[in-house]
């Protein structure tokens, strides 16, 4: 008994030096990013880890625009597309979950697989044809074209939503229909409210879709016009090497206030999205 318990004991002591370790290498770039947007200088300064010296004049500079850094357009600009793409993207997941998970028609079980097999590639292959379809349309470089390409294929994403619905009771949505209720109003009056955990966490993932892409935002928005620029865009151009000795610290600062409303939301919203996360595993 003693040998199982020094086993154990060792065993737990191994699992929490080994996720110290890991925390230490994922926190350690996340510390530096933070102390160096506080640095006076406004440059790259590889030498040393903290800044020599400390000042929030790189802060109040963001919010100071100039022609290359327009930090609270580009912010606007990305809210915008987030909000917009939130209420879309989670109206379509929730939609094609409720569908899969409580009706039942022709198709249904090829459908679902269909959009499994076609989640397997990366959306990057997609790209060229994303891009000349929009060009087709006139939709390049419009916000419009971008909310639709984050938007589009967001109904593809709706498992783990169907694996929360499926552990609602059918019990209550054949007692609805017996009483004459639609389809929507099962959806809307019964389906949702007792679903909170997963549209919650529908929402926070919907939105950060658009909050933290890159690549496509850079496909479509490729004017070069500084002020229609995501946050994402307007960021990685002060790392241009013409630029770099003069915004590298307002760069780190930009990171710095853009993580800071997903955490706020994501720390307020934890308890519903981790239940949302579980719950749509119970079932697939």
């Amino acid at each position: 008994m003693k040998k199982l318990k020094a086993n154990r004991t060792s065993t737990i002591v191994l699992h929490n030096v080994l996720i110290a370790v890991l925390a230490f290498i994922w926190l350690v770039p996340i510390i530096w990013l933070v102390c160096t947007s506080f640095s006076a200088y406004a440059g790259m300064n590889t030498s040393t880890f903290f800044p020599e010296e400390w000042s929030i004049g790189q802060y109040l500079k963001l919010f100071h625009p100039d022609s290359v850094a327009q930090f609270p357009q580009w912010f606007l600009n990305t809210f915008i597309i987030a909000c917009f793409t939130c209420v879309i993207s989670t109206a379509f997941v929730l939609m094609v979950a409720y569908a899969t998970s409580v009706m039942r028609f022709p198709m249904r079980k090829p459908l679902m697989n269909i959009a499994v097999i076609l989640n397997l590639f990366p959306g990057m292959l997609a790209m060229i044809a994303v891009y000349f379809t929009l060009k087709t349309f006139n939709l390049t470089n419009s916000y419009a074209g971008l909310i639709m390409v984050y938007s589009a294929s967001a109904g593809l994403g709706y498992l783990i939503a169907k694996g929360f619905f499926d552990t609602v009771p059918r019990a209550l949505c054949e007692a609805a229909r017996i009483d004459g209720c639609s389809e929507a109003r099962i959806f809307f009056q019964m389906v949702l409210p007792l679903s909170r955990p997963i549209v919650v966490y529908t929402v926070i993932s919907s939105f950060l879709v658009p909050w933290m892409d890159f690549v496509y935002a850079k496909m479509i928005l490729n004017a070069g016009i500084s002020s229609k620029y995501t946050v994402a865009i307007g960021l990685y151009k002060m790392l241009d090497r013409n630029l770099i000795n003069d915004y590298f610290t307002q760069f780190c600062a930009g990171g710095v206030l853009v993580s800071i409303p997903i955490s706020i939301l994501f720390v307020i919203m934890q308890k519903f999205y981790v239940e949302g996360v579980t719950g749509g595993a119970v079932k697939g």
